[in-house]
């Protein structure tokens, strides 16, 4: 495979931006790129955007703010939030650690940030403009719905703890299968927990008319709270009722509290052994565009080296309290179903560095599939997914720390250790949700995104690359 660099005497430009790299983010005053970095190609931009990204993220790491302010300025000529899948990457990334950098100086940061309007509404319709232009949350949604269906088959009284309680199309297709029961409709109570009331009224609304219209039994319990503040007593679990609890891309907020210790934990060296292992997966993928990566050798673009992820012991596992009494708690409620979708990538890491190498990864995952999925650039639902909710959650990975960190996303396998400690019985997910799931991606027409079982759990792909993944477990004494 050619090298990055092209030989001596060559004088093709696309080896320029390369050869110059290390230099120009080094060097105090150079002023913007050469004019030339305007004129690359799509797939050489990516490449010097990549690099530029890593070795200015390598900066802020350091502490050296006046070099990372230089790529801050390079990458500049170079990122959009409306060109291509890595432009837009960039520029959310910059933002991102440009936002890190300036909370050095919290009058200034406080001052950039006083008039920003956080509107409970435009979250509410990211959320759904995510729903309805990528399939992750409708295959999470099917799944789980079938899980509910096999575990509660038989029973009575069925009472759901939906632990974020915002899109009623979950519970409607719910409601329309247990309609068609051979044995009748049981009694379904659902309790739906969420910050806004305004969303639960909306919720109960729905699915009231619903079932009213299906003619099943059917209560709403809202319940008004931050799920790290819920308290149980409320959920007004009853003897004689089946419990399932639903938590889609929910548990992983519970893990900010854990954050000292994790630090305090974090292996020496892995900036440097990222950096490394960044610039030879470059030398080693000249030829390919970051889409064509993730598709051909998703394992190993973009990833840190094995030596610095964080280790899979009990003790990191259960360093979070509020994650192990809320699991404690959950489990003391004997649940016959609990269904836990998550983000399938690591960005609790304790470095800076570990956290910017499986975002880019996941990220660009998430841009290219939502750019094969919405084909105009210029598509307001598209940017608006892009930067109201991809942005904000890179922000927050890169630009946050401690309790402000909510973005704490970890792989099944961190999941299922930790359930297991909690005291949960693993629920091998059925054939029957995973053909559903595909039977959903073939009548939509997505293309690109697939289905895998692992550990009798199911994740969701775009191309190899998992993204999100969906487990089911049970009350176990």
């Amino acid at each position: 495979m050619a090298g990055m660099v092209q030989e001596e005497g060559s004088s093709s430009v696309t080896s320029s931006p390369l050869q110059f790299f290390s230099w120009m983010s080094l060097s105090p005053g150079l002023g913007s790129p050469y004019p030339w970095l305007r004129e690359l190609k799509s797939e050489e931009r990516g490449l010097c955007l990549i690099q530029l990204l890593v070795a200015c993220a390598n900066h802020v790491a350091a502490g050296s703010i006046e070099n990372a302010n230089i790529g801050l300025e390079h990458i500049s000529h170079l990122a959009s939030p409306d060109g291509d899948t890595m432009q837009r990457i960039a520029a959310y990334f910059t933002e991102a650690l440009a936002d890190r950098m300036l909370k050095g100086w919290p009058g200034l940061h406080k001052a950039l940030n006083s008039t920003k309007i956080s509107s409970v509404t435009e979250e509410i319709l990211v959320q759904k403009l995510f729903f309805e232009l990528c399939p992750f949350l409708k295959l999470a949604y099917v799944i789980t719905n079938q899980a509910i269906v096999e575990a509660m088959e038989g029973e009575k009284m069925i009472h759901i703890i939906d632990l974020n309680s915002s899109e009623p199309a979950q519970w409607i297709n719910l409601l329309q299968t247990l309609s068609a029961r051979p044995e009748g409709p049981p009694h379904l109570r659902i309790t739906g927990i969420h910050e806004q009331r305004e969303v639960l009224e909306q919720m109960a609304l729905q699915l009231t008319n619903e079932a009213d219209k299906l003619d099943i039994p059917f209560q709403f319990n809202p319940i008004v709270s931050k799920l790290e503040n819920l308290d149980l007593d409320s959920l007004r679990v009853k003897t004689g009722e089946a419990l399932a609890v639903n938590s889609v891309l929910q548990l992983h907020t519970l893990l900010a509290s854990d954050d000292e210790m994790l630090r305090k934990n974090s292996p020496s060296g892995s900036k440097a052994q990222n950096s490394n292992h960044f610039q030879r997966v470059l030398q080693m993928n000249n030829h390919r565009t970051l889409g064509e990566w993730l598709e051909k050798d998703p394992v190993h673009v973009l990833s840190p080296s094995p030596d610095s992820t964080s280790t899979l012991s009990p003790l990191s596992l259960s360093a979070s309290p509020k994650m192990g009494s809320f699991l404690n708690a959950l489990w003391s409620l004997s649940p016959k179903l609990m269904v836990v979708t998550e983000q399938e990538s690591n960005h609790n890491g304790p470095t800076l560095m570990e956290r910017v190498m499986e975002a880019l990864n996941f990220y660009a995952a998430m841009f290219d599939c939502l750019e094969s999925t919405v084909l105009s650039r210029a598509l307001i639902d598209r940017q608006k997914v892009e930067k109201m909710l991809f942005g904000e959650e890179i922000k927050n990975i890169i630009a946050c720390e401690g309790i402000e960190r909510k973005e704490r996303h970890e792989k099944l396998e961190k999941w299922i250790l930790r359930l297991e400690l909690a005291g949960f019985g693993r629920v091998p997910l059925s054939y029957n949700g995973m053909l559903q799931a595909t039977r959903l991606l073939q009548s939509y027409g997505y293309d690109g995104y697939k289905i895998k079982e692992e550990n009798g759990c199911l994740v969701i792909c775009w191309q190899e690359r998992p993204l999100f993944s969906v487990s089911a477990w049970r009350f176990r004494r």
